[in-house]
């Protein structure tokens, strides 16, 4: 294989890269979230221990949606990982297969399909996080708190 064979394959793994690269800064972003939520959750175990019963019932709450929050992140966190290894066997498979003299058009974008999906899923649970973060601010809001009209607040 000469240079000249191999810069075709190069360009076509350029897209991929690129594409780690774009995931792996979501992921960033996700990890710092866990990390919150996690640092969030110990401080208001902490608290619990010292409060009243009426507040100790509202920590409870919010350490419930941080249990669930943080169970949706690590979900997102992992198919965000599965896309960036699927991206990383997309590379793979395109080597291979003109180092080999493959046909595996089909194994390309089955597995580019399979990247793209668990980045999608990885997202909108990302987004459904945030969704679940608003209302764990809304139980920390006084009662009648009404601080933005109720626009921010989601039917329940």
């Amino acid at each position: 294989m000469t240079l000249t064979d191999l810069l075709p394959i190069l360009q076509l793994a350029i897209g991929p890269t690129i594409l780690v690269s774009g995931v792996g800064l979501v992921m960033l972003s996700m990890t710092n979230r866990f990390s919150r939520i996690i640092d969030r959750s110990r401080q208001l175990t902490r608290e619990s221990r010292t409060e009243p019963d009426a507040v100790r019932d509202l920590i409870l709450a919010e350490l419930r949606i941080l249990a669930r929050r943080a169970r949706v992140v690590r979900a997102a966190i992992a198919l965000a990982s599965s896309s960036v290894l699927l991206a990383a066997l997309l590379i793979m498979s395109l080597f291979a297969g003109v180092l080999f003299s493959l046909s595996i058009a089909w194994l390309v974008v089955a597995v580019f399909s399979l990247c793209l999906a668990c980045l999608i899923a990885g997202l909108i649970l990302f987004i459904y996080d945030i969704n679940l973060s608003l209302r764990a601010l809304w139980l920390e809001m006084p009662v009648g708190g009404d601080v933005d009209g109720g626009a921010a607040r989601a039917p329940k």
